[in-house]
């Protein structure tokens, strides 16, 4: 969770650091393979909710209330996930959270701090990890067979709505792998500092 001196962020870049990568979803074109990801993510699981659940062999009867409740859950949603970023960087660091909202997301980021791996990756995944759970559990508990298939939805749209994060996840166990890296979350874009190789 934190570096080898037990720090989980920096209030200034540290010295023979270097900005390595940044990644911005108000780039047109990573804002459009973004989506692209997203959309096939959420689709190959709507197809597998389909075929395991079946609804066209409901017994129950499709609500108007019952979809105005799965519409207004998503909506919620979106807010809750930001939120769960926000809890763990408030968590790890207690610095000051910025919340937005851009053409290609919702976001949460701490712009002011430098944030080290591992407290990035627990403030990434917190929401992927939290909602995972919830809707899963949802959909396998629920007592009405539409409340689970809707349940089920949530799931996808939830799991394809964190390509970004699965994709900046990646890069950690890639790219990113020294515990040294740091990330300044400025929400709609993250930049990726590393010190400098010796010699350069």
């Amino acid at each position: 969770m934190t570096d080898k001196k037990g720090r989980t962020y920096e209030t200034e870049l540290p010295e023979g650091y270097e900005e390595v990568m940044r990644v911005d979803v108000q780039d047109k074109r990573f804002a459009v393979i973004l989506n692209i990801a997203a959309i096939v993510i959420t689709a190959l699981i709507v197809a597998a909710a389909l075929r395991i659940m079946r609804p066209r062999d409901f017994t129950d009867d499709l609500t108007l209330s019952g979809m105005l409740a799965f519409f207004l859950l998503f909506v919620v949603y979106i807010v809750l996930h930001e939120l769960v970023h926000g809890a763990a960087y408030k968590l790890l660091t207690g610095q000051k959270l910025k919340f937005g909202l851009t053409l290609g997301a919702a976001y949460c980021g701490v712009p002011d701090i430098y944030v080290y791996r591992s407290a990035s990756l627990i403030a990434l995944l917190a929401p992927f990890v939290v909602f995972n759970a919830v809707f899963l559990a949802m959909a396998l508990l629920l007592p009405d067979q539409w409340s689970r298939f809707f349940s089920a939805l949530l799931f996808a749209f939830h799991f394809g709505g964190c390509a970004g994060d699965l994709y900046m996840t990646l890069l950690f166990m890639t790219r990113f792998r020294d515990g040294r890296t740091l990330t300044r979350d400025f929400g709609p874009a993250a930049a990726y500092y590393r010190p400098k190789e010796r010699g350069e």
